[in-house]
């Protein structure tokens, strides 16, 4: 089967900032691309963190009430120095959570999840910024047609895979929810046919009314004699 990667997903060129952009230029930036946050780069282009629209806010935040009836909003060093932070580099959240082109869905995912970031930015063999992957990138392989899940599963999963016949299964396909109905020969390919359901792009869940010829569930392992 074939599964879109983060250089498939991502959004390149990727725009970014550096650690001496100014927070006007890092607003401008923001605005005129119509994102959330840019990657900090160094000279030689290599992600050191990440600057966002939260970044930013604190500035706004963090500001002095003009009537002067609000205590000020942070009280401990490091909070006032990230509202009074004029660059990207004062502003940035470090260091900056990285992934690879080639990267599965899965582990772009996962690594978002584990450090609760809402963006990646992606670095080529050397280390330099290939692009950005955001959530919204991840999710677009949930907007594949039903139509090409079933075709898919049909050719690649019961096809190729597991060399099933095309008459041993129908596959049903609404809203990326598969359902899968028919014979097969034993009982031990159930759970395999549904794990590799499971992982094409775009599938969201996957149920199964499939009977068997043979339940070989229970059958002993074999063993193996050492020789004498």
């Amino acid at each position: 089967m074939w599964h879109r990667n983060v250089s498939d997903l991502m959004t390149t060129p990727a725009v970014s900032a550096r650690p001496d952009t100014a927070f006007k230029e890092i607003a401008k930036l923001l605005a005129e691309h119509d994102v959330t946050a840019l990657p900090v780069v160094d000279r030689d282009d290599r992600p050191v963190g990440v600057v966002s629209e939260a970044d930013l806010m604190r500035k706004a935040a963090g500001q002095r009430d003009p009537a002067d009836l609000m205590p000020p909003l942070y009280a401990s060093p490091a909070d006032r120095a990230k509202a009074e932070a004029v660059t990207a580099g004062e502003l940035m959240t470090s260091p900056a959570v990285t992934a690879r082109p080639e990267w599965t869905v899965v582990e772009a995912a996962r690594t978002m999840e584990q450090h609760r970031v809402k963006r990646l930015a992606v670095v080529d063999e050397v280390g330099c910024l290939a692009g950005v992957l955001s959530r919204s990138d991840l999710l677009r392989v949930f907007l594949r047609q039903d139509r090409a899940i079933r075709d898919e599963i049909n050719s690649e999963v019961m096809g190729r895979a597991l060399r099933l016949s095309p008459l041993a299964v129908t596959v049903h396909v609404v809203d990326g929810r598969v359902t899968l109905e028919g014979t097969i020969e034993r009982r031990s390919l159930i759970p395999v046919l549904v794990a590799l359901c499971s992982g094409v792009d775009g599938v969201v869940d996957v149920r199964e009314h499939l009977r068997y010829h043979e339940d070989d569930s229970s059958r002993p392992a074999p063993t193996h004699r050492q020789p004498a």
